[in-house]
């Protein structure tokens, strides 16, 4: 099963989110429902495995992080592949990135190491046509400077992926409170 814990969002954000990323007219949107922050991509796993992470993941403290944020952005340099909304990096998101990849490899799911950037995945793109780079450019532009109020979410969810022609559907597997 494809899965990955992230934070869940509060929907007058993910609407309004989405509602910035409408005007393109290109590329494939992320709904509103499906918008996160990753904390940990799980990629495929035997169902068994993911619920040794349940147990692992139910058993600890969970710190509840404060989320704010600030611009939109792309991934992708020159060739744009995601347009998202940047997540303010402070501590304890880090602290608890790390102990939900540390729960993972305890139960041995091998997590490549990478940079954590944290975001809100908007709109994807496979391969910009003449005029949507332009298109894109301005849209960052204009609200480029978007932000949202900090908040503390809740909980931190374990969601399985099926991807489908029409994009991923997510499935809420489990919850953990963050305190």
């Amino acid at each position: 099963m494809r899965a990955f814990v992230g934070l869940p969002l509060p929907d007058d954000l993910t609407d309004r989110l989405e509602a910035l990323a409408a005007p393109l007219r290109f590329g494939r949107a992320v709904p509103a429902e499906n918008m996160h922050v990753t904390l940990a991509f799980l990629d495929d796993q035997p169902e068994e495995l993911l619920g040794e992470l349940h147990e692992e993941l139910a058993s600890l403290f969970l710190p509840a992080p404060e989320i704010a944020v600030a611009g939109l952005d792309v991934f992708g340099g020159g060739k744009p592949r995601l347009l998202f909304a940047s997540v303010t990096q402070n501590e304890a998101l880090t602290a608890l990135r790390n102990k939900v990849r540390q729960a993972a490899r305890a139960v041995g799911i091998d997590l490549p190491h990478e940079r954590f950037r944290p975001h809100i995945s908007l709109r994807r793109f496979h391969r910009l046509r003449a005029g949507e780079q332009q298109e894109l450019d301005h849209l960052i532009a204009a609200q480029g400077a978007f932000a949202w109020p900090a908040f503390q979410p809740p909980e931190c969810a374990m969601i399985g992926s099926t991807l489908t022609p029409e994009g991923a559907q997510y499935d809420t597997l489990a919850t953990y409170p963050l305190g």
